[in-house]
């Protein structure tokens, strides 16, 4: 076995373990099925076993670039054998490493080229805690407009928001008729809703995916797990809703532009949802500080708030801290969440 064999098997085991405590058990064998039989004898094996560097999560993520481009062949039916083998099928370790085995020789040219590719979600369910977030803050500055700006937003799907329709301990909140129908698990409950007018809506990414281009949609969609047909569903939905692609670029710059362009008479809502650890220390500092200098020159009529919800270091979901100018500029933790939106406890 070579040196990087070892870290890159023991990355597949950890990543499974992963998935199946995020509620998907074909990866939780899926991964370390790879991680037992996967050999050098083909290009993309000796390139996958052949890794240098943090091919964990907090790295290259070569598991789940693995799993998106084996996902893809699955979605688009190039390979058929492979799909046989995937969800809802339930076939033996065996059968579904054969196939995933006759995936690798079949198309190992496309799997190389998918390789190359940084793993890029849009998790819709992420919504279920922004929404009760701005009915938070509405209650706070008054029934004003909202102007939503993302950092770090991928294919700005939870740009859409307002257009999706949510389910509360109260009774069905936004359009009935909505593509996008998220059904968390409400462990505290949430604010009262609030009537949701967004005015202006944006977003920065370093990798922006336009997810009204077909080979975009189709590489997001690979890197949702096979056996989550509600997030696959939610996520085609969110897609027919035409969001606009994001401005490629670095956050801090970008968010600068924003500040300076903001109207009067708005809440502007800055928002991340798990990916301000992403941010280089750079562009997290000069955020942190332009946010800082906007809130100083906020006013009740033109409202700042940073809402975070990023993980908190618990395995089981992220945190929701939100800070308002000029009302309540100091960090409040007001929630935690599902890293998957699948439950919301909500007790602030």
């Amino acid at each position: 076995m070579s040196d990087t064999e070892a870290p890159v098997r023991g990355a597949f085991r950890s990543q499974g373990k992963s998935c199946a405590l995020l509620g998907s058990p074909f990866m939780g064998r899926l991964m370390p099925l790879i991680a037992e039989r996967l050999t050098t004898g083909t290009e993309v094996g000796a390139r996958i076993l052949g890794w240098e560097g943090d091919v964990g999560p907090a790295g290259q993520s070569v598991p789940l670039r693995t799993a998106g481009a084996l996902h893809a062949l699955v979605l688009d039916g190039t390979d058929k054998g492979l799909a046989a083998a995937y969800p809802p099928a339930k076939v033996d370790d065996d059968t579904l490493w054969g196939a995933v085995q006759g995936a690798v020789d079949r198309h190992g040219a496309r799997i190389m080229a998918a390789l190359d590719r940084a793993p890029q979600t849009n998790e819709v369910r992420r919504s279920a805690i922004l929404l009760p977030a701005l009915w938070w803050l509405l209650a706070k500055v008054g029934d004003m407009p909202v102007a939503l700006s993302e950092l770090g937003a991928s294919a700005g799907l939870n740009l859409m928001l307002d257009r999706f329709s949510i389910e509360t301990p109260e009774g069905l909140v936004g359009p009935a008729k909505s593509p996008v129908h998220l059904r968390p698990e409400w462990r505290g409950p949430p604010p009262p809703a609030r009537p949701l007018r967004v005015v202006d809506r944006a977003g920065v990414d370093r990798h922006p995916i336009d997810a009204t281009n077909p080979d975009d949609a189709l590489r997001l969609l690979s890197y949702l797990w096979p056996d989550q047909p509600e997030r696959m569903a939610l996520t085609r939905g969110a897609i027919a809703l035409g969001p606009k692609r994001p401005d490629e670029g670095d956050a801090a710059p970008w968010l600068e532009s924003r500040l300076v362009a903001r109207e009067p008479g708005r809440l502007h809502a800055v928002y991340t949802t798990i990916a301000w650890q992403y941010f280089p220390p750079q562009t997290q500092a000069t955020c942190t500080h332009r946010l800082e200098q906007a809130g100083a020159r906020a006013t009740a009529q033109s409202p700042l708030a940073h809402v975070a919800f990023e993980a908190d270091g618990r395995r089981d979901g992220a945190a929701l801290t939100i800070r308002l100018w000029p009302h309540a500029p100091a960090p409040q933790t007001l929630a935690r969440a599902d890293f998957h939106g699948r439950w919301v406890d909500w007790h602030g």
